[in-house]
């Protein structure tokens, strides 16, 4: 048994080399608050609704079209910070202290007036961690990013990235209210160049473009307020602008891949699309959406195209953001090995499988951990995932939720209670799995007055993207 497990390890790295070329050039577009319905693209080909019946995102379709979508794709936050530091780096927001937002203000329990003590999340990404702009680096790529940074004010040079437009947060390098469009057009043009400079010098490349928010206030072209106007489909003002926001979006991306095709060398790339979290509130048909642990604030588009993938394919293998960075590793060949606390696997095998197999992690469930107040009335949470069952712990009551997500993406029906020691055991998993990672946590709050209100900054939502 343990010959034939060895010969299909042997076997499955044989097929993945062949599949793949040595040193293939990666762009991975990291998008702001996009839910998984959020685009054109039907991010499940059994569920109509897993595309938005507003947007219109044709380039992102014809990625789509050409690579594998992630049905079960999750983001490692509800939030931005978080999200963009376990992309980055293969860990979790739980394990790097780095569970919310990067503004520079704390999150205090107290002043909310809130049952717990939430923890003081890191706002700056240790220069000890190895990020995949590193590992790539060292292995001969050339390493870029440009766009929304926003895991802490070190400029990304320090973590590998030898070309980029500084630690820019959510204001871009002008500190504006609204850097959409200016920054997204702006980023893609350096993008563009930095990508035709690499095969000029024959060199293999790691881009990263990481958007601004568009979806809520952002501003848009003229030109994409027109085109959505020319659909005649009525929208109201707010839809409205997100379609042109988000036309403006596909428009950049679709110069990103003409540029590709234009260079020669879109058969030796990896195109990579996602997002960092869910969008407000609308993540239709799941429940809930940005700053919550519900479906609809962590499930988003994962969409690739590269070599060795088939077209048009859809993946049902639940893959989660920490994933990234050893998958990329894997792509690339690099034999150095990962760096200890990775988190995330390799669902390179996956790619080149037509989107069939599993990816092997260091533990077998995933855990989302949220302990901060802010856009769910519920409080601070943490969620954990095994298999196609969900807990979901709250801190201000101790309350145990437990969801067939399978069954049941819009977390309607609350198994907690049919299944106690299911949940006693999932329970137990994610205290193992906190104490594991070292993870901050939220203690009781001595002050907490329960005759006065709850509310927040937080969940008005007057805090950042």
């Amino acid at each position: 048994m343990k010959r034939l497990l060895l010969f299909a390890i042997f076997a499955a790295a044989h097929a993945l080399r062949a599949a793949t070329p040595q040193h293939p050039n990666f762009v991975f577009i990291l998008g702001e608050g996009h839910g998984w319905s959020s685009t054109s693209v039907q991010m499940d080909e059994t569920v109509p609704g897993s595309k938005s019946a507003v947007v219109r995102t044709p380039n992102l379709e014809k990625l789509a079209q050409a690579g594998m979508r992630f049905a079960n794709f999750y983001a490692p936050s509800p939030r931005c910070t978080p999200s963009r530091v376990a992309y980055f780096t293969g860990k979790s927001p739980a394990q790097l202290h780095m569970t919310f937002i990067n503004e520079g203000r704390k999150d205090s329990g107290t002043s909310l007036n809130g049952r717990v003590l939430t923890p003081s999340a890191s706002m700056e990404l240790a220069g000890s961690e190895t990020t995949i702009a590193q590992l790539l680096k060292r292995a001969g790529y050339a390493t870029a990013h440009f766009g929304k940074w926003h895991v802490g004010r070190a400029n990304p040079r320090e973590h590998g990235y030898d070309e980029n437009d500084g630690a820019n947060g959510n204001g871009g390098p002008d500190d504006a209210d609204n850097p959409h469009p200016k920054q997204l057009f702006l980023m893609t043009e350096r993008g563009m160049d930095f990508m035709t400079r690499q095969v000029k010098a024959g060199k293999p490349f790691y881009l990263q473009l990481d958007h601004y928010a568009s979806r809520n206030g952002g501003d848009a072209r003229p030109e994409s307020i027109a085109a959505v106007k020319s659909w005649g489909d009525n929208l109201e003002e707010r839809d409205l602008g997100t379609a042109a926001a988000d036309w403006d979006l596909d428009v950049a991306f679709g110069r990103v891949l003409k540029k590709l095709d234009e260079l020669g060398i879109a058969n030796n790339t990896y195109v990579i699309f996602t997002t960092d979290h869910g969008t407000p509130g609308r993540n239709p048909p799941l429940a809930g959406g940005k700053g919550t642990v519900s479906e609809g604030g962590l499930r988003v588009p994962f969409i690739i195209r590269g070599p060795g993938i088939q077209p048009g394919t859809c993946s049902h293998v639940r893959t989660i953001g920490e994933d990234l960075l050893p998958s990329l590793a894997e792509l690339a060949h690099i034999t150095e090995p990962l760096p200890k606390g990775i988190e995330g696997g390799s669902f390179a095998g996956v790619l080149t499988n037509a989107g069939n197999g599993s990816v092997k992690r260091p533990r077998e469930e995933f855990v989302v951990h949220f302990p901060h107040y802010d856009k769910d009335e519920s409080g601070p949470a943490s969620a954990l995932f095994l298999g196609d069952l969900k807990l979901i712990r709250i801190y201000e009551t101790g309350t145990l939720k437990l969801f067939n997500i399978a069954h049941d993406p819009g977390e309607r029906r609350d198994l907690a209670q049919d299944m106690p020691d299911k949940v006693q055991e999932l329970n137990r998993l994610l205290t193992d799995y906190l104490a594991a990672v070292s993870a901050q946590m939220p203690t009781p709050n001595p002050n907490f007055d329960p005759t006065k209100p709850a509310t927040s900054p937080e969940r008005k939502g007057k805090r950042g993207r």
